[in-house]
């Protein structure tokens, strides 16, 4: 990825000078990099805020009450870790965390997760580890927080206002992640001769 943003910035500083606009590449450097700046900070805040409305939920036990709530479904889709209670409460913290939008606090849940559930096929990504990184890919948000600051940063006054289309978004792309691991795993488990 580096290889690829140094090309980009070579290209583009090459093209300018040979256009004669060198001055108006490096002007045009400042701002994006002014831009970046202010994007980070305005971004930083409505994070904080997210997050610690997380802990205040988990702090409060509301997060455990959502983690009862959803186990019922979770051990439908991880059937083979349905009695590891701390790969089931990792799972439901993950999720949780993706419903609010906070991919950032949902990654160290979901690495949790699937640590414990590697440790039955080491080196070999089982039915249930790959269901995880799918599960994770096409969460489903309900208060997009990300996207939701990145809007109101760059002067959105209603940032939310996108919550049909991305629950509608949500719904589908992980609806047809769960079916495609679902069909893929019962394609290898037959070709491998387990079922």
């Amino acid at each position: 990825m580096s290889a690829i943003w140094t090309i980009m910035v070579l290209a583009a500083v090459l093209c300018g000078s040979a256009a004669g606009r060198g001055e108006a590449v490096a002007a045009a450097a400042l701002e994006g990099a002014g831009a970046a700046v202010e994007l980070c900070l305005s971004m930083a805040g409505v994070l904080c805020l997210w997050t610690g409305v997380m802990e205040v939920l988990r702090r409060s036990g509301a997060m455990e009450g959502l983690s009862r709530l959803l186990r019922p479904l979770l051990r439908r889709l991880y059937p083979a870790f349905s009695e590891d209670r701390e790969v089931m409460d990792s799972i439901a913290a993950n999720v949780s965390a993706n419903l609010l939008g906070l991919g950032n606090a949902a990654t160290p849940l979901g690495i949790r997760a699937a640590r414990r559930m590697s440790r039955l096929t080491p080196g070999v990504a089982n039915d249930a580890l790959c269901m995880l990184v799918v599960c994770n890919t096409a969460s489903i948000q309900l208060i997009p927080t990300t996207v939701a600051s990145v809007r109101a940063a760059q002067g959105c006054t209603t940032p939310f206002d996108i919550l049909p289309a991305v629950w509608l978004a949500s719904a589908i792309s992980v609806t047809v992640g769960i079916t495609a691991a679902k069909v893929l795993g019962r394609v290898w488990a037959l070709r491998e001769g387990r079922l």
